[in-house]
């Protein structure tokens, strides 16, 4: 990635990745998915000196969002995520933290749409809505560094389970097909669960998503 670097954190019950990703030049830095350990996140961040600019939220599942509220309030920064996603951020039993003994209800202060573009550390961001895992699964392209981050709609030759509420198999699959398969081969991709990939290695091996 050359100028800029994506550290991996792998957090809460269910290890969930939650990724630092960073322009070694400015020090800003976005991050992925908060799932939890809010103090180790705020412990990194304040070690390397890096100045948070945005929460990017692949979608609502308690294990993306647990650590959102302490880091949002330690650097007053906005949180992203889809439009769709809303009703799940917003109720604790939908999100499954209820059921965890851990209610988190929040909103997005950036409410995106499918093909909405923002701008993040000097890049143009796509953010790609892929829903399937959930309603308003929100996958973000950061097209100079080539760089997806996918959360649970597609995993090393894997995809998200669907039987959760707003779930649907049918539907995730066509979103990987018709949104994530079409970025050029070489794009790297960092998952909510287990190690990254390539939308190349994904197009040929992942058995889930086969045409």
């Amino acid at each position: 990635m050359g100028r800029f670097a994506c550290d991996i954190y792998v957090v809460g019950a269910v290890q969930t990745n939650c990724y630092i990703y960073s322009d070694k030049e400015s020090g800003e830095c976005v991050i992925v998915d908060p799932g939890d350990d809010a103090g180790k996140l705020l412990a990194v961040i304040e070690r390397k000196e890096l100045k948070p600019a945005a929460i990017l939220l692949t979608h609502g599942h308690f294990d993306h969002i647990m650590a959102v509220g302490e880091i949002k309030a330690a650097f007053d920064i906005p949180v992203y995520a889809a439009e769709d996603e809303r009703e799940i951020l917003g109720d604790a039993r939908i999100n499954l933290s209820a059921q965890m003994s851990s209610p988190v209800s929040l909103e997005a202060d950036c409410q995106l749409k499918d093909g909405d573009t923002v701008k993040l550390l000097g890049q143009e961001v796509v953010c790609i809505l892929t829903p399937g895992h959930t309603k308003g699964g929100m996958c973000y392209y950061f097209k100079k560094a080539g760089v997806l981050f996918s959360g649970d709609t597609l995993f090393q030759e894997s995809v998200g389970r669907t039987d959760f509420p707003t779930g649907s198999m049918s539907t995730l699959i066509r979103s990987i097909r018709e949104k994530l398969f079409v970025l050029p081969p070489a794009v790297q991709v960092y998952p909510g669960h287990g190690p990254m990939t390539s939308i190349e290695n994904e197009k040929m091996y992942n058995l889930f998503a086969a045409e």
